[in-house]
């Protein structure tokens, strides 16, 4: 073996001892929504109960390929605002090192919006999007800054990473049934304000905003790639959530990149 080898084979080791160590030294905290918690995901923990955290959601997937000092997973199917900050805020302390978290979509009314954009007309969609980009740009950044001070304050040492949500759609894509583009535009529409509120309220306290937009493309509803989200489905609260796929293809590698 060459000399160069031999010193590229010594360098390749001592990161690799070095990221371990560093890892062994990390105590991560999973907060957020179902996006976080993995539903749709599969495999739920059987403590997690209605929050349906699942061993293939990206904070789960990252706690095994490092194996932190400690993981504490309290993300929450359903989870609003204000439920990180009276049932998870808690999980985070001064030892803390590493937080991810989604949240916003279900304050900004994702759920029933999608319900209303697959049962009703096409107005009736738009008019439910318009409400909810309304909510997300004027309501919505207080609600996060009331989230990230609260981190902040809890959390005072820690890398904090706020991922964002997908586009659901590839418009103009392969699907023959389901919804028309001008909903799926739409909804996709909605994901970026979504986003860019939640962006902006990340960056303007020192968090960094982890974009999944760009991962997941040509992965969405109607791509030309494996479909990483899932359509309706049943159970009907794993619609339109990433699936295993989504979380390890996309979640995961723009989460451990941040």
């Amino acid at each position: 073996m060459s000399v160069t080898a031999i010193a590229a084979l010594l360098a390749l080791t001592t990161f690799f001892a070095a990221t371990s160590a560093n890892a062994a030294t990390v105590n991560y905290v999973a907060l957020g929504d179902s996006y976080s918690a993995g539903v749709g995901a599969g495999n739920y923990l059987g403590d997690s109960g209605s929050c349906k955290r699942s061993t293939n959601a990206y904070p789960y997937l990252w706690r095994n390929a490092h194996s932190p000092s400690s993981f504490t997973f309290v993300a929450c199917s359903g989870a609003r605002t204000g439920d990180v900050l009276n049932n998870q805020i808690s999980a985070l302390n001064s030892g803390t090192t590493l937080v991810s978290i989604t949240i916003g979509g279900n304050d900004a009314g994702f759920a029933s919006t999608m319900q209303t954009c697959v049962l009703d007309s096409e107005a009736a969609c738009l008019d439910a999007v318009s409400a909810g980009e309304d909510y997300a740009q004027n309501t919505l950044p207080g609600q996060l800054d009331q989230v990230y001070t609260a981190i902040r304050a809890k959390a005072p040492n820690a890398h904090v990473v706020v991922l964002g949500y997908p586009h659901l759609y590839k418009v103009g894509g392969g699907c023959i049934f389901g919804i028309g583009d001008t909903k799926r535009a739409a909804i996709n529409e909605a994901a970026d304000v979504l986003d860019d509120v939640i962006a902006k309220r990340a960056a303007d306290i020192g968090f960094t905003f982890a974009d999944v937009r760009g991962i997941f493309g040509e992965h969405e509803i109607c791509g030309s790639l494996t479909t990483w989200i899932h359509s309706t489905t049943w159970p009907i609260d794993e619609s339109y959530h990433p699936k295993a796929s989504g979380q390890a293809g996309g979640y995961l590698p723009v989460f451990s990149q941040s």
